[in-house]
C-alpha cells in the first residue's frame, strides 16, 4: 500500500492577522516534508465557497507551485469539479498535461461531479453535472493523446481542434474518479478509472465491501474511457501520530475529528444529500435489471443493523450537539481514524493495506492541530512507509 497525503488547506477560526497567506505556506512546507521523505502522491483537493473548510479553490495553482519545489512525490487533483461551468473539459485537458511538464510526469488527475452547495454557486442542475462529467471522462484522455479532437454533444460542440500540449507521461496520466457513494464506485470502476474515496465515516467491514463492488467492475471493464484501465484504490481518512497515544489525544486529534465531520456535513448539506441518494437507491432498486452490482450492494446493506458511525452522523445531522469526545470515540471504534503512537497507526495502516486499498491518502493538516503537530505526524507517518509498501 503507498502512502499519500491528502489536503485540504483547512483555515479553522480564530483567523490571525495574514491567515490565508500563513495556510498556503503551511501547506507547501508540509509537501516540501513529504517529498524528502518518500510519500508517493500528494492530493489536492478543488472547493469553492467553503470557507473554514477548505481554501483550495485554484488547485492547479497550488500544484504547479509544488511541482517547482518537490522532485519526487507525484501530484494528484482529487478532484477537478467536471461539470463545464467549473471546468470546461479543454481547459482541464490544458492544465492538467502543462502541470505534467512542470512536474516531469508526475501528475495524477481525478474528476468528480461535486455536490448541491458547488452546483447551486455555479448555476448547474444535477442532471447536467452528471451528464457532463461523463462526458468530461470520454473527452479528456482522448484530447491528450490524438492529434486533432472532435466531440459532439448538447453540451459541447468541438469540430477538428489540436489540443496541446501533450502530456509527458504516455500514453497519459492516471485518471481517477472522486467517490461518495457505492454507485459512484460501480461507475468509476465501469470507466476503468481509479477510485478515491474516504474511510472517514466507513466501518473496514464496509470499506471492504466497497473495494469489492469497485474490483468487479473494474475487472468487467473492456472499453475504458483512457487508454487503459486504472484499476486502483484510494482512500483518504484522518491521521494524526505523535510518539504516544496520550500526546496525539493533547495535540487535539478528538476535537479535529469532530470539528471535521461537523463542518463537512454541514457544507456537502449531507441532510439534503441523504434524501436525494434514498431516492436515487430506489429508483435504482426498481430497475429492470435490480441495480446491477449496486443494486446487490444495497440489498446487502438493507440486511445489516446502520452502525454507530451512521447513527452519530444522523444526531448531528437532526442539530443534536454532540460532545467532541463521542464523535472521536465512535470514529475510532470502527477504526475510521488512524490516530496515535507509530505502533497505533501501524496497526491501523496494516489493517486498511489488507483490505486490498492501493493508496492510503492521509489527511493531516485538518482542524485546529497545530502546524508543528502535523509537521511531527508527516515525519513520523513518512518513518512508517517502508513496512507498509
Amino acid at each position: 500500500m503507498q502512502i499519500d497525503l491528502f489536503n485540504e488547506i483547512q483555515n479553522p477560526r480564530p483567523w490571525p492577522e495574514g491567515h490565508e497567506q500563513l495556510r498556503f505556506r503551511q501547506a507547501i512546507e508540509q509537501a516540501v516534508l513529504a517529498d524528502e521523505l518518500g510519500y508517493g502522491c500528494w492530493w489536492q483537493v478543488e472547493h469553492h465557497g467553503a470557507g473554514e473548510f477548505s481554501l483550495s479553490s485554484a488547485p492547479e495553482l497550488m500544484l504547479a507551485a509544488l511541482s517547482q519545489r518537490t522532485s519526487r512525490i507525484r501530484l494528484g487533483h482529487s478532484a477537478v469539479l467536471a461539470p463545464g461551468r467549473f471546468n470546461h473539459p479543454i481547459r482541464v485537458t490544458e492544465r492538467a498535461a502543462t502541470l505534467d511538464h512542470l512536474s516531469g510526469g508526475r501528475v495524477e488527475l481525478g474528476l468528480t461531479r461535486s455536490t448541491i452547495p458547488e452546483w447551486r454557486l455555479f448555476g448547474i442542475e444535477p442532471v447536467e453535472a452528471r451528464a457532463q462529467t461523463q462526458q468530461a471522462f470520454e473527452m479528456v484522455p482522448k484530447m491528450w493523446t490524438d492529434e486533432r479532437f472532435s466531440y459532439g454533444s448538447d453540451d459541447y460542440q468541438i469540430d477538428d481542434v489540436a489540443i496541446g500540449p501533450k502530456p509527458l507521461q504516455r500514453p497519459h496520466p492516471p485518471l481517477w474518479q472522486a467517490a461518495a457513494s457505492p454507485a459512484s464506485f460501480e461507475e468509476a470502476g465501469r470507466r476503468g478509472v481509479g477510485v478515491l474515496g474516504t474511510t472517514m465515516w466507513e466501518s473496514l467491514e464496509r470499506a471492504g465491501r466497497l473495494i469489492g463492488l469497485y474490483r468487479a467492475a473494474a475487472e468487467a471493464c473492456t472499453d475504458p474511457v483512457g487508454a487503459y484501465v486504472n484499476n486502483q484504490v484510494g482512500f483518504f481518512t484522518f491521521v494524526h501520530c505523535a510518539d504516544t497515544d496520550e500526546e496525539a489525544m493533547r495535540n487535539g486529534a478528538a476535537a479535529a475529528a469532530a470539528w471535521y465531520t461537523v463542518t463537512a456535513l454541514t457544507f456537502f448539506e449531507a441532510a439534503t444529500e441523504f434524501v436525494r441518494a434514498n431516492a436515487r437507491n430506489e429508483q435504482l432498486l426498481s430497475s429492470p435489471d435490480g441495480g446491477g452490482l449496486t443494486g446487490d450492494f444495497l440489498r446487502g446493506e438493507a440486511a445489516n443493523t446502520p452502525s454507530e458511525a451512521n447513527l452519530l452522523i444522523a444526531r448531528i445531522l437532526q442539530g443534536e450537539q454532540v460532545a467532541d469526545d463521542e464523535v472521536f470515540e465512535v470514529l475510532s471504534a470502527q477504526d475510521s481514524l488512524i490516530v496515535g503512537s507509530p505502533e497505533t497507526c501501524r496497526k491501523k495502516l496494516r489493517a486498511y493495506a489488507e483490505l486490498g486499498i492501493d493508496r492510503m491518502m492521509c489527511l493531516q493538516q485538518i482542524g485546529g492541530i497545530p502546524h508543528d503537530k502535523v509537521l511531527k505526524s508527516i515525519r513520523l507517518i513518512g518513518e512508517l512507509i517502508p513496512d507498509l509498501a
